[in-house]
């Protein structure tokens, strides 16, 4: 596409932005906030998210994101409770950590795994369900999503490291899908998950702060 048909395609498809993308777009946008700063509210406002996103997602014929945002549902509510968890002298259980050697192999085999279910799933379901899916791109997007909101459950640097990969296949992902308003989402998104990473690398193996 050449600049002058993105620019078009980018003002036709804003026009057509729904309010509750909008509200999607700003609670994910809260969310990423929240979790650089390690603070609780990451979970409520992820919530409100995922479910506007698992409605667009299958509206728009994005099945890997659906099953995506319907994940991130599930496993919000079980790092909510994570987060939250004290131990007998009621201090809270979880820090941030990086990842050993062997942890970094089971993190490439989780993504590993899930890229291939979900690049066959899409291609066997693109010819009669879903003819917009892009297998290889939704499966990458999907797969490297998984592996960063499993990590950040539990307080893993690397999730950054996979919500960057998730936000830069995702944003032509996204506009192609004449999701724009989306699409712009990822690019904040891209550039708040590098913020997080800096501020995670600060606070790892130090005393928790969570705030509440």
């Amino acid at each position: 596409m050449t600049a002058t048909q993105i620019y078009q395609q980018f003002i036709q498809d804003i026009s057509r932005t729904t309010w509750y993308e909008y509200v999607a777009v700003f609670t994910g946008i809260a969310s990423v906030w929240y979790s650089r700063k390690e603070n609780i509210l990451v979970y409520p406002t992820g919530l409100i998210n995922t479910v506007i996103y698992v409605y667009l997602s299958f509206k728009g014929g994005l099945l890997g994101e659906a099953g995506v945002n319907i994940y991130y549902t599930i496993m919000s509510c079980y790092g909510w409770f994570l987060w939250t968890k004290k131990d007998q002298q009621q201090h809270l259980v979880l820090k941030i950590t990086t990842a050993s050697l062997k942890e970094w192999m089971r993190h490439l085999g989780f993504f590993a795994v899930f890229y291939t279910a979900i690049f066959f799933a899409l291609t066997y379901l693109k010819k009669d369900f879903a003819p917009g899916a892009i297998p290889w791109a939704d499966a990458f997007a999907s797969a490297t999503a998984f592996t960063g909101m499993w990590l950040m459950t539990k307080k893993k640097v690397e999730s950054w490291y996979w919500w960057i990969a998730t936000n830069i296949s995702s944003i032509p992902l996204y506009f192609v899908k004449h999701y724009v308003f989306t699409s712009v989402y990822y690019i904040v998104l891209l550039i708040m998950a590098f913020a997080g990473l800096f501020e995670w690398l600060k606070r790892k193996n130090t005393p928790l702060n969570l705030q509440v």
